[in-house]
């Protein structure tokens, strides 16, 4: 049941007669678990709909209404859509790598299949029985977002420590025999699922295209806090390359036989590789930018569209002499120097200044994992004018670090003005050229 907190006035819900504090128990015959099957069955222009009361009793009421008008209900969601935890305890898993004294929200795992319908959150369906995988069926849950990482059911189960994880390539062909579309994920462990196991897992992924619509590879993440976990190498020079060259290949057979590439490295196997990025035409659509696949190709691009369209304007801008320190990520400290190298005016000094850090583990190379106080470690002896931080060093919606420093205690410590900088070529090439549009 989903419990209703209020009703639209002269929305079809009111005209029937539904209240807040009903529950809604079954529309059309069908029990109501979440807001998945809600918005399912209230597209049918006739309903019938039986609610439970505050005091328990049922009661059935009838709905009509146009197939697209909204039934007028606001839900509640705080218990039925409340995030289903994971069952898995994968050798690769980044919380299980956290740190410890942190706050309590960065150590859930959540492993549901709708919040990867409706987020795009990558899932592994091993919590998802067969009743419940006969639901995502029959509702049609498409596209998804599955963590595959190997179809072989032995590598798989290993590699989650999970005996109930070697059925993700039956279900996935039942996705596709019903319809449905997802986009997949494969974490690459060194000794694990690389070599002729990842060949396999390719092949096996786009044998089921074009229900399968993308996969993307990208490499473990280990941080300094391993010590009970399963030792496994990191992704080397060597192996990138590798990788690189076996991937481009694939992708090239992949093309001819679907007009799709249908696999994508994320950037860092590039970075890791010292190699350049493949061009824009080679990410197609970027199906997969979440994943860091193609994000720096499109800040670039998106660096020269905003550089041309600024030129090409006569924007009042400050030609003030300017020292900028630019904290980022080891792994794309080159891409970002060259980027200032080009676009910087002449009046501006932009210094890119890669991160070391010491928080997580150096093997951690990313810039959304920089933390307050190893930025401020990295900036305390250079001289500048002004800091430019990325937005992604911020928890989403707050002015928070993961090591929980605020803003304004790096602000203060600093001494010296740093200015938020959105994840965009745009909102770069701007604070470059000091238009005061980033947050201060």
């Amino acid at each position: 049941m989903i419990r209703v907190l209020s009703v639209v006035s002269a929305s079809p819900a009111a005209g029937a007669g539904i209240h807040p504090g009903d529950a809604i128990v079954s529309i059309n015959g069908e029990p109501v678990i979440d807001e998945i099957d809600y918005q399912a069955l209230i597209v049918h222009p006739h309903l019938e709909i039986v609610l439970s009361g505050p005091d328990g009793t049922q009661r059935a009421v009838t709905v009509a209404k146009s197939r697209w008008d909204s039934l007028g209900l606001v839900l509640d969601e705080t218990v039925v859509m409340k995030p289903r935890h994971c069952r898995n305890h994968c050798v690769f898993c980044f919380i299980d790598q956290m740190p410890p004294g942190m706050r309590k929200s960065l150590y859930v795992k959540d492993d549901d299949w709708r919040l990867s319908l409706m987020m795009g959150n990558y899932v592994t369906l091993t919590n998802v029985d067969d009743a419940e995988f006969v639901r995502i069926l029959k509702r049609n849950a498409s596209p998804l977002y599955i963590s595959v990482h190997a179809t072989d059911g032995e590598v798989r189960c290993r590699m989650l420590r999970n005996p109930n994880a070697g059925n993700i390539l039956e279900r996935l062909t039942a996705l596709k025999n019903h319809g449905l579309q997802f986009h997949a994920q494969i974490v690459l462990c060194p000794g694990y699922n690389d070599g002729d196991v990842l060949r396999k897992s390719l092949e096996d992924l786009a044998a089921l295209w074009p229900s399968a619509l993308s996969v993307a590879i990208v490499p473990i993440g280990m941080t300094r806090y391993r010590d009970k976990l399963a030792q496994i190498p990191c992704v080397d020079p060597e192996m990138a390359a590798r990788l690189i060259e076996e991937v481009a290949t694939f992708q090239e057979k992949c093309l001819g036989r679907f007009g799709t590439r249908f696999a994508f490295l994320s950037d860092e196997f590039y970075c890791i590789a010292g190699r350049d990025l493949p061009e824009k035409e080679i990410y197609e659509d970027y199906p997969q930018l979440e994943n860091g696949v193609g994000m720096i190709r499109q800040f670039k691009d998106e660096c020269e569209e905003a550089f041309r369209e600024l030129q090409a304007a006569e924007t009042p801008r400050s030609s003030r002499p300017v020292r900028l320190l630019i904290p980022t990520g080891v792994s794309v400290a080159p891409h970002i120097e060259r980027l200032c190298s080009h676009y910087a005016p002449p009046w501006v000094h932009a210094e890119v200044v890669p991160v070391a850090n010491r928080f997580f583990g150096e093997t951690i190379t990313v810039t959304g994992l920089i933390v307050g106080q190893d930025l401020l470690r990295t900036v305390e002896e250079k001289e500048f004018d002004a800091v430019l931080i990325s937005a992604s060093m911020l928890r989403e919606n707050t002015e928070c670090f993961l090591d929980d420093m605020t803003l304004e205690e790096v602000r203060r410590k600093i001494g010296k003005p740093v200015r938020i900088v959105e994840n965009t070529g745009e909102a770069f090439i701007r604070a470059l050229y000091q238009l005061e549009d980033n947050h201060e």
